[in-house]
């Protein structure tokens, strides 16, 4: 199954490649320019979800980073390198479950996959490779026949009764090798060599879909929809299904905003990889529900949102109150991932428009910044008194608005470590951009 193993080329796939000329791109392109407004309309239909409250508000081109100097850039992916590639050392491919997938494990799979993209060198999809292989061996086949890997209570607690897989870490996980996979199957050069594992790593994240929609972890709100922690693992004693699996369609908890941006998102490479309307639906309906709790302040100039709201009965207990509570998260780390949701939903015209995210990037640059390029620090999302538990990172950098902002690039280039354990994903990551186009800024 290992990418490394498959040498067969695929000639049905290979046949269909079409090799334009230069002049029949520049003619299509010009027909595409010509047919954008018709686009706009039916691009959502396309996806079925044609004369849905989850159509687009505005066409999003792809923005990138500005150009890099050369001697820098060899610099910081010299650093990040050796980082990543002392790190890998560490094995988490061999022992993360449950959340750790996301927390420990994903992070190296982000490096490797955006590693490739910044260098085009095939090694970083070997290491990815060895490291979905590692994980695959571990997971175990439950009682409703589908694979995980169970720790703890699926939300990121412990429960004394049952031990249960989580959907974030499995879809933290999977989306490195989803964007890997889609990556390979549209690169003749890599297809050959990698497509027949890329596909069938396609087929077990759209089974770990299936997984978590048979058992019961999607909700339908009024506003759009989400994802919740189902009560039930695997109990204890028997092995078997705890108690709370009766109560699959009624019981759970709504994750909070954080986690439901990054199932998003996996939900997004899904359908970017396979063109199947249901992940673009799912990632839609959050995104709908998403954008509904942001709330503006200060005459409409900023955003500001709850770390956790609650979406329907299952957030509340027998006596009718809330299961947890409800306000703005004093570690700031939480809201640069809703950032990351939020840009991947515009990009992919999904209710975020070029508005909000003017909105978005004048709220990290002119409300929570300090005005400081070097030594840069940012507060609160709602400016309120730091935490101590989280006095260093009340606030931070929204990363996924660099490419949209000069002033939030010259932050994050004066103050980015290429060598640290943030950099082992947004290191590549920022460096990939250089290749895409020029940079659309918010106004």
């Amino acid at each position: 199954m290992g990418w490394r193993k498959s040498q067969a080329c695929d000639c049905t796939h290979v046949a269909k490649i079409i090799r334009l000329s230069w002049r029949l791109v520049f003619d299509y392109i010009v027909v595409a320019m010509k047919r954008r407004a018709f686009i706009k309309r039916a691009a959502i239909a396309s996806f079925t979800l044609a004369a849905s409250p989850y159509s687009s508000f505005a066409k999003a081109e792809a923005p990138s980073a500005a150009p890099m100097d050369s001697s820098l850039r060899k610099d910081w992916l010299d650093r990040w390198e050796k980082r990543i590639l002392a790190d890998a050392k560490n094995r988490y491919c061999d022992k993360a479950k449950g959340e750790e997938l996301g927390w420990l494990a994903s992070p190296f799979l982000n490096g490797f996959y955006y590693g490739y993209l910044a260098t085009r060198q095939t090694q970083w999809i070997d290491l990815l490779d060895d490291w979905m292989e590692s994980c695959l061996r571990r997971a175990s086949k439950e009682p409703d026949g589908y694979s995980g890997w169970p720790k703890g209570d699926g939300g990121g607690g412990e429960s004394p009764e049952y031990y249960a897989d989580s959907l974030l870490g499995e879809a933290m996980l999977l989306r490195p090798v989803v964007l890997m996979a889609r990556e390979i199957l549209n690169t003749p050069d890599l297809e050959g060599r990698y497509g027949g594992p890329a596909r069938a790593y396609l087929k077990f994240a759209e089974e770990m879909f299936q997984k978590w929609d048979a058992r019961g972890a999607w909700r339908e709100t009024p506003e759009g929809g989400l994802w919740v922690v189902p009560e039930f693992g695997l109990d204890w004693i028997t092995g078997a299904w705890s108690s709370g699996y009766a109560r699959r369609q009624t019981g759970g908890f709504s994750n909070p905003a954080n986690k439901q941006n990054h199932i998003a998102r996996w939900l997004v490479a899904l359908h970017d990889a396979t063109q199947k309307p249901v992940y673009r639906e799912r990632a839609a309906k959050w995104f709908a529900l998403m954008k509904t709790r942001l709330r503006s302040r200060e005459d409409g100039k900023y955003y500001v949102w709850n770390y956790w709201d609650p979406a329907g009965p299952w957030d509340r207990k027998a006596d009718g109150s809330l299961k947890h509570w409800v306000g703005v998260h004093p570690n700031g780390g939480y809201y640069a991932i809703d950032i990351e949701g939020m840009a991947t939903a515009f990009k992919h015209e999904l209710f975020f428009n070029q508005e909000d995210m003017n909105r978005l990037v004048a709220t990290n640059r002119d409300f929570m910044w300090n005005h400081q390029i070097e030594g840069a620090r940012f507060q609160r999302i709602d400016g309120g008194a730091p935490d101590p538990r989280w006095k260093n990172t009340p606030g931070v950098l929204w990363e996924a608005l660099i490419p949209f902002d000069a002033t939030l690039e010259k932050i994050f280039l004066a103050n980015h470590d290429p060598a640290s354990w943030g950099g082992i994903s947004a290191t590549p990551w920022y460096l990939s951009q250089q290749d895409q186009s020029p940079r659309q800024k918010p106004r």
